[in-house]
């Protein structure tokens, strides 16, 4: 991770197709096309991957779980149960649509924990999300009970997980709608893109049309189509749609070398006593972009962090004081007054985050440190990034 790393002569063809024929969107002029649909490819590429009856792609990752949501009835003043660690997009795409997200704690998955989320259900939660952060997934048999039993949505955002698996499904494709980011630090990339996919029909229609302004998309007349219902513009274009082609089909390749780097530093780091790693639920396998491993307290995570930084080793993160991805520094959203323009409803049920301590979320990511796997290391490369990584750790566990 990310694809762009490996760009080549695939990618080049595919984004060629479509600057020789001048067609850029995906939708009408049929004519100009010479039999190129790119988007449509992808969608189908896609399909067979994710092992998912549909696939919409849509404009970024934002606007899948946006798109996700709406397209299961998420609307105004409903809640959905999201997780404190996330990218901040993933709580800036309920606010979009009106909904309220509610933030509960993880577990040493570093996803939701189970118990958390069954004490965060109210009569307004609509939904659940999980987010697949750093490559890994939760208990996902677990929060499918608890959705089950309390008739709620399970929406998966896998868009830093593209490639894990659970009991050999893809994440992605086990809740109810999945959602994926192609954006330019992902495994695959378009630049700019992103996926909703599903296995019930009426998300999938619903997706379809609210990413294109309401258009059903039935017949071969643009002009002529109907519009069911309200919608907005998340269209991918042809270009974006272009590059994830030639990357999607390079998807297996990928999801080696990240394995295969992955392993060297997790077994150099296996060595110190001290280090922990993630958890990952039985029948689950990672997408291995990211090595995820725990430290004895904040302290020690704390000098780790600067102790690697200080040997050169870069991409490699402590959450605990990082203002995109954890609850704790996301002050910009705790001051209600800055939330414009967002209805006093939701302001006021965004409330909570005033108040609200995440102690558990804090032991888990205040000790955790998690590095990128990059695609482009040579074997030496990784190796003596390993070395560097064990010297780094065991100076901090140093009194």
């Amino acid at each position: 991770m990310p694809g762009f790393e490996l760009f080549g002569s695939a990618e080049r063809k595919e984004v060629n197709d479509v600057l020789e024929n001048g067609v850029l969107m995906r939708y009408g002029f049929d004519g100009m096309r010479n039999g190129h649909w790119k988007a449509k490819e992808l969608e189908a590429e896609l399909q067979s991957s994710f092992q998912t009856k549909h696939v919409h792609l849509v404009s970024s990752g934002t606007a899948a779980v946006s798109v996700a949501l709406a397209a299961a009835g998420i609307g105004a003043g409903d809640e959905v149960i999201m997780p404190s660690f996330t990218f901040v997009a993933s709580f800036e795409a309920i606010m979009m649509l009106g909904a309220i997200p509610i933030l509960v704690d993880i577990d040493d998955t570093l996803t939701l924990d189970p118990k958390a989320v069954e004490n965060a259900i109210t009569p307004r939660t609509k939904a659940v999300m999980v987010v697949h952060m750093c490559g890994s997934m939760g208990n996902m048999d677990a929060l499918q009970v608890i959705c089950d039993a309390h008739n709620l949505v399970l929406i998966e955002d896998a868009c830093q997980a593209i490639g894990g698996t659970y009991k050999d499904k893809p994440l992605g494709s086990i809740g109810d709608l999945g959602c994926f980011s192609f954006d330019f630090v992902k495994t695959i990339t378009c630049g700019e893109g992103g996926a909703v996919i599903t296995n019930t029909n009426d998300y999938y229609l619903n997706a379809d049309h609210y990413t294109d302004h309401g258009h059903d998309h039935e017949g071969s007349d643009r002009g002529a189509e109907t519009h069911p219902f309200l919608g907005y513009n998340f269209r991918i274009s042809e270009l974006h749609a272009a590059v994830g082609l030639a990357q999607v089909r390079r998807l297996p390749e990928f999801l080696s070398i990240q394995k295969k780097n992955y392993t060297v530093l997790r077994e150099a780091l296996s060595e110190i006593a001290e280090v922990n790693f993630r958890r990952v639920p039985d029948g689950g396998e990672e997408s291995y972009a990211f090595l995820n491993f725990f430290l004895p307290d904040l302290e020690i995570a704390r000098k780790a962090s600067k102790n690697l930084k200080d040997a050169g080793i870069d991409a490699c993160f402590h959450y605990f004081d990082n203002n995109w991805h954890y609850v704790r520094k996301w002050n910009h959203l705790k001051d209600i007054k800055s939330l414009f323009p967002i209805s006093a409803e939701v302001k006021a049920g965004l409330e909570y985050l005033e108040t609200k301590a995440f102690e558990q979320s804090d032991h888990f990511i205040g000790r955790n440190i998690s590095c990128l796997i990059k695609l482009s290391w040579t074997e030496e490369e990784v190796k003596l990034r390993a070395q560097k990584m064990v010297t780094a750790i065991q100076q901090s566990l140093k009194s």
